[in-house]
């Protein structure tokens, strides 16, 4: 992934992470690049890759574990002796899930737990001793799994409900800074190496001059801006007319639309 570009003070926080074996906790502004950062430490350290997308109906033990007890008691309809003998192992019916998978590893993997503010309050509580032990115990076989490498763990957070004290003291805390125009310009570059200076300047202007409207519900990101100067390079437009071209591809709302024009 050499379009991601890696900060210095994100590639600071990820050292502290690395160096006191702790997780990281990214927030920042959707499109930011918190999901992505994940991926990228993962292909450049050449790890392994383990993601859970957290949903508001996600319980902790998911990321950990599943006994899957449905397709046991379909298994046990049949009375072939292979049937038979899977349905007596409970070990046939178990499926580890993104932290069970990178714990049960003889070698150091990245984990990303993704948007862990979208699930109950609970959650993050639920997870306070995997994270901080690298450890966790299946009921179901008497199982007692432990990391033998701790893991990188990469959590994300939008923001959209406060964590719990317990949990952000065992986390290495980042928040990711919207880039700033050189910044951006770098990221322009790494995605778009052939594009004109003249041509990126005018995106860039017309671009902040919309983020610094106020009222705005959903600011667009930076992953809404390369989609943007995509569809600019290959319609051919030259930005010659101060009005937004693909104006939908940058605001999320009619509301927002409307903000911009008026």
């Amino acid at each position: 992934m050499a379009d991601y570009i890696l900060s210095e003070d994100l590639k600071e926080a990820v050292q502290v992470a690395e160096i006191t074996k702790r997780p990281l906790l990214l927030k920042g502004e959707p499109g930011t690049g918190k999901t992505l950062l994940a991926s990228f430490l993962a292909e450049t350290k050449k790890l392994p890759f383990y993601r859970w997308h957290v949903k508001s109906t996600s319980l902790a033990k998911e990321g950990l574990y599943f006994y899957d007890a449905v397709s046991r008691l379909n298994d046990s309809r049949f009375p072939e002796e292979e049937a038979m003998l899977r349905v007596r192992d409970v070990k046939n019916y178990i499926r580890l899930g993104a932290l069970g998978e990178a714990f049960s590893q003889s070698h150091k993997a990245v984990v990303l737990i993704d948007e862990i503010d979208k699930a109950d309050i609970e959650f993050p509580n639920d997870l306070l001793l995997e994270l901080d032990k690298m450890e966790f115990f299946i009921p179901e076989t008497k199982e007692h799994i432990v990391a033998i490498e701790r893991p990188i763990v990469i959590i994300t957070s939008n923001n959209e409900k406060e964590l719990p004290d317990a949990f952000l003291r065992r986390c290495i805390f980042h928040y990711i800074e919207f880039p700033k125009r050189e910044a951006m310009k770098e990221i322009i570059r790494a995605h778009y190496p052939s594009i004109e200076t003249e041509f990126m300047e005018k995106a860039l202007a017309m671009f902040y001059s919309i983020r610094k409207i106020e009222s705005l519900r959903k600011k667009p990101s930076t992953s809404e801006l390369l989609d943007w100067i995509q569809v600019l390079l290959v319609s051919g437009e030259t930005l010659e007319s101060s009005k937004i071209p693909f104006a939908g591809t940058l605001f999320k709302s009619e509301e927002d639309y409307r903000v911009y024009l008026n």
